[in-house]
């Protein structure tokens, strides 16, 4: 394990159960929404995937340039109706972009800036921050997802007792 796959361990688990919870999910099912004005199940499901393709762009990430180009091919839109083996393909297919960055990165890469504009003013900011801000981007949008679904009577167990973490730690004997 390098030093990032250590420093981020837990994040993969909580991926999982993010994939868990939707894989037996009907198209009924992500189009649900609380609100007319909110995402839908599957709207935030896909949300995450692309949040982690647009700022791994920004950072240059290993293995980022075909699925930043099928992003932008469909013009960063989600799909109007959601199947479960797509969504869940397209989640894992951007967790091995993440897999690939903190198995081949150094605590060092994380120090690399990049230019990014916010509200008119140039920020630098760090490989670390953006890798910082799309895991609490996760969970963030996790959390939402788990009551999206228990809201429709589905209890999505992995995100919510064991609290996304379908890993545990070393038992001590």
């Amino acid at each position: 394990m390098t030093d990032l796959e250590f420093v981020f361990d837990g994040w993969q688990g909580y991926h999982s159960s993010i994939v868990s919870a939707l894989a037996p999910l009907t198209v009924e099912q992500f189009g649900f929404r609380l609100h007319p004005e909110m995402m839908s199940a599957g709207e935030l499901a896909w949300h995450i995937a692309d949040g982690r393709v647009i700022w791994f762009e920004r950072i240059q990430a290993p293995g980022i340039e075909p699925l930043a180009r099928e992003l932008r091919d469909r013009h960063q839109r989600a799909p109007r109706v959601f199947n479960a083996a797509e969504l869940c393909n397209w989640l894992e297919r951007t967790w091995q972009m993440v897999k690939a960055t903190l198995s081949q990165w150094t605590v060092e890469d994380l120090r690399v800036t990049y230019t990014h504009n916010y509200q008119g003013a140039n920020l630098a900011v760090s490989r670390q921050w953006t890798i910082w801000r799309i895991m609490a981007h996760d969970i963030h949008h996790g959390g939402q997802l788990s009551e999206l679904l228990a809201a429709q009577d589905i209890f999505p167990h992995g995100l919510t007792w064991l609290g996304g973490h379908l890993t545990e730690p070393k038992k001590i004997p």
